[in-house]
């Protein structure tokens, strides 16, 4: 009787391991993020006379840059890369993640060989990036200081997830300190 229970005991620990998995930086991410800095690059790309670049750094609750504009903290940093706008700021509007570089759009994300680009955020744990999870698609509207994301990835299961989120405030300037 003891053999059974203990055969019983472990099929139902077999079981309870083979649950799915769900990691930490597709549950939590935050609805509100509190300061963003807005970063400049003008007409950085000889090939798009007609536009300027700037990228958006977003930063939730509990993360901040230190005097030499190291995040420190615990919270999620939303980045968004060259985003495509007609002056040299970001101006009113809505924006859409494409590749044709034209006004209002911005690049998707990307993950080359590890290593993120265009858009997407880090999971932040006591000043270190525990997680990285790169946005394949999206959108946002500009409208008197707010902004309102509707961005798109790729959850654990290789289906899409929709990720919503929003800053209310100035858009301060990125400072090299």
């Amino acid at each position: 009787m003891k053999k059974y229970i203990l055969i019983l005991g472990f099929v139902l620990l077999c079981i309870s391991a083979c649950r799915r998995y769900q990691p930490a930086h597709y549950r939590g991410l935050p609805q509100q993020y509190t300061s963003a800095y807005q970063q400049t690059y003008g007409h950085c790309y000889d090939s798009l006379p007609e536009v300027a670049v700037v990228a958006l750094d977003l930063y939730s609750e509990g993360l901040d840059l230190d005097k030499n504009n190291v995040i420190r903290g615990t919270g999620y940093n939303l980045y968004i890369s060259d985003i495509f706008v007609p002056d040299s700021l970001l101006v009113t509007g809505e924006y859409k993640s494409e590749t044709t570089a034209e006004a209002f759009t911005f690049l998707p994300g990307k993950d080359y060989e590890g290593t993120p680009h265009g858009m997407y955020i880090l999971n932040i744990e006591k000043d270190k990036v525990i997680q990285i999870q790169v946005l394949d698609s999206g959108s946002f509207v500009y409208r008197n200081d707010s902004l309102l994301f509707t961005l798109y990835y790729r959850n654990a299961y290789g289906g899409k997830a929709t990720y919503q989120c929003s800053f209310t405030g100035s858009l301060l300037p990125w400072q090299k300190k």
